[in-house]
């Protein structure tokens, strides 16, 4: 199909453009953006007068719940989801039931993406069997499935000698790891340490069970060869001050080393718990202010190199319980863009350029070769690229209300919040996936 998306405003992160322009779509390609090829005959235009024509986001960081919830139709409400916030592209975590650690498991999930036609999937492998920490997978056959990086999700590696095998072996095949840092012991509670937790009886995670995991790594990374061979780490949900000063001096040491930082970590602040809501048990916990000031500091600067969702649907059993025992997580695929934005807008150091590329051409980046085909225009608007974007409108405003969003996932601490800018259409591989009435 032909398609015209004429009378927006053109917004590429990667490239610095920023114009009002006409774009071409045909064969799932962008064939022309400004001067449009002479005998372009769409068959379909979409009128984006007052809109914002954008590449489609990349999420880092977005479970899918499959396998696991077939019976539930997860991956269907989920991929819904994304799409309608624009992603055109995420990567899901490995902490499914069962466990992405098997090559048939990753093709089946895969298989049954695609034929939804809606956002890219990506799967993160298992870095160790049964994310147990004790046995590394065939990280070869996950890899030939389709996996494009390998982690352990929310669960710490404890043995640092496997963690340093792991490593070894990720570079020697030039595999990526994504960490979260998070010491098995000190991160066992359920609110950050600090003045609040203690009023509220809640057991508290102090910045040091994340930078002591951090300090590990680096040592590890530091002892290991550097250059191409070194390897290629990425640090997932940073959440505190001097966890992002451990990363700025990590990357002028010249580690390879990326991270990226949670919606809720970059707006929320452990007093937005309020009076035990379960909205706000999150993992990572919210921290202070400062810490909240710091990661916005580090993600303006490029110290850290992606904005995430974190998106994690937990059913509402799951949210009904005292804040200590409900499950950790929150929906953010549709909150996503617009809480970037409204970051970007709220920080003098980013601006809307910084912000939007946070969620394009920064996680791209993450996945660099990863991506295959795909690697020279994901989170970019390139003429010859995949027509992967989203058209914009920065002038809607919407407040988020749970019952609303098309995720199963209900739970959000922005509930009630007013958003400005929702997505009017999204197209992935030219292919519209989804349309706002």
């Amino acid at each position: 199909m032909k398609l015209l998306i004429e009378h927006g405003r053109v917004i590429d992160p990667a490239s610095g453009r920023d114009e009002a322009a006409d774009v071409a779509v045909a064969a799932g390609r962008i064939v022309g953006i400004g001067r449009l090829p002479a005998d372009f005959a769409p068959s379909r235009t979409i009128d984006a007068r007052g809109c914002w024509v954008l590449p489609g986001l990349v999420d880092l960081a977005a479970r899918l719940r499959e396998p696991g919830h077939e019976h539930a139709r997860m991956l269907e409400s989920e991929m819904a989801a994304a799409v309608a916030g624009g992603v055109t592209s995420l990567v899901c975590p490995p902490d499914t039931d069962p466990v992405l650690d098997e090559p048939g498991l990753v093709e089946m999930l895969r298989t049954r993406a695609e034929k939804l036609h809606q956002a890219r999937v990506f799967p993160q492998g298992a870095l160790t069997r049964g994310l147990k920490g004790e046995v590394l997978t065939e990280m070869g056959q996950l890899t030939d499935a389709g996996c494009v990086a390998f982690g352990q999700a929310d669960v710490p590696l404890v043995n640092t000698q496997v963690l340093q095998r792991a490593l070894q072996y990720a570079s020697t095949f030039g595999y990526a790891v994504w960490l979260r840092p998070q010491d098995p012991w000190l991160g066992a509670g359920v609110a950050a340490s600090g003045p609040l937790a203690m009023r509220m009886g809640l057991s508290g995670v102090p910045a040091a069970a994340e930078t002591i995991a951090l300090h590990t790594l680096f040592e590890l990374l530091c002892a290991m060869p550097g250059g191409e061979r070194a390897p290629r780490v990425h640090v997932c949900r940073l959440s505190s001050a001097v966890g992002a000063a451990l990363l700025r001096q990590a990357k002028a040491e010249g580690l390879r080393v990326t991270a990226d930082v949670s919606i809720n970590s970059l707006h929320l602040i452990d007093h937005d718990i309020g009076y035990y809501d379960s909205s706000a048990r999150l993992n990572p916990p919210l921290r202070q202010q400062r810490d909240r000031a710091a990661l916005r500091a580090a993600l303006a600067d490029g110290t850290i190199d992606a904005l995430v969702s974190d998106h994690t649907p937990v059913e509402a059993d799951a949210k009904q319980l005292p804040f200590a025992e409900a499950e950790p997580g929150a929906t953010g695929l549709e909150l996503l863009l617009p809480l970037a934005l409204k970051w970007g807008l709220e920080t003098s150091a980013a601006g809307v350029m910084r912000a939007l590329g946070a969620v394009t051409h920064g996680p791209a980046q993450v996945l660099g070769g990863a991506l295959g085909t795909l690697q020279a225009s994901c989170g970019r608007l390139v003429e010859g690229g995949v027509a992967d974007l989203c058209v914009f409108d920065p002038e809607a405003r919407w407040q988020v209300a749970p019952g609303a969003l098309r995720s199963q996932g209900k739970h959000t601490p922005f509930a009630g919040l007013e958003m400005a800018g929702r997505v009017r259409c999204t197209l992935v591989g030219g292919h519209l996936a989804h349309s706002a009435r």
